[in-house]
């Protein structure tokens, strides 16, 4: 298992087929979205068409890979009723969407009889996972990268599970 772990857009660059992120909290508390996430409650929408007010780094490095013909794909296991968190997050998709990623949403009450992971994850090209892992209170702990082929099999298998039972973005209501 390597030690260090790249940076997001390192690994993402080297990717050449497809990156899979698989998200199971109904709450985060990544500092770098604290300032958004307050705007947000406090009823700041941002405008999808006005793209130098929102897109970042990572649109960027999502819109390159995309680009290159790496296949994005993201699925969120939410519990319901959704939590002001992922009611944030699902304000926000849009951005995802526009740099070229796919993202679907599955009810946690639709997930009961399938095995996920223990950790949010990325896959790249089934051959590398990233798991971030993060405290009770969802703030971000680390990133810890596995390449054992067995281990990365399975993570791939279990997101394939979510992947084809979640609901599109466009279709998922909250």
């Amino acid at each position: 298992m390597p030690q260090t772990v790249p940076p997001f857009a390192e690994l993402l660059a080297g990717c050449r087929r497809s990156a899979v992120h698989l998200e199971t909290r109904d709450v985060y508390g990544v500092v770098e979205e604290d300032e958004d996430f307050a705007a947000w409650r406090d009823g700041w929408k941002y405008d999808l068409e006005d793209r130098s007010s929102w897109w970042n780094d990572f649109h960027g490095a999502v819109a390159d890979a995309v680009g290159r013909g790496v296949v994005m794909r993201r699925a969120r296991v939410v519990s319901e009723p959704v939590s002001e968190y992922i009611r944030y997050e699902h304000s926000c998709t849009p951005q995802n969407l526009a740099a070229g990623e796919d993202v679907r949403w599955l009810p946690r009450r639709l997930a009961s009889d399938l095995l996920l992971p223990g950790n949010d994850l990325w896959i790249f090209d089934d051959r590398l996972i990233r798991f971030s892992l993060f405290a009770g209170n969802g703030r971000f702990v680390q990133d810890v990268m596995e390449d054992a082929p067995d281990v990365v099999k399975r993570h791939a298998e279990a997101f394939e599970a979510v992947w084809q039972r979640a609901i599109p973005h466009a279709d998922y209501r909250i």
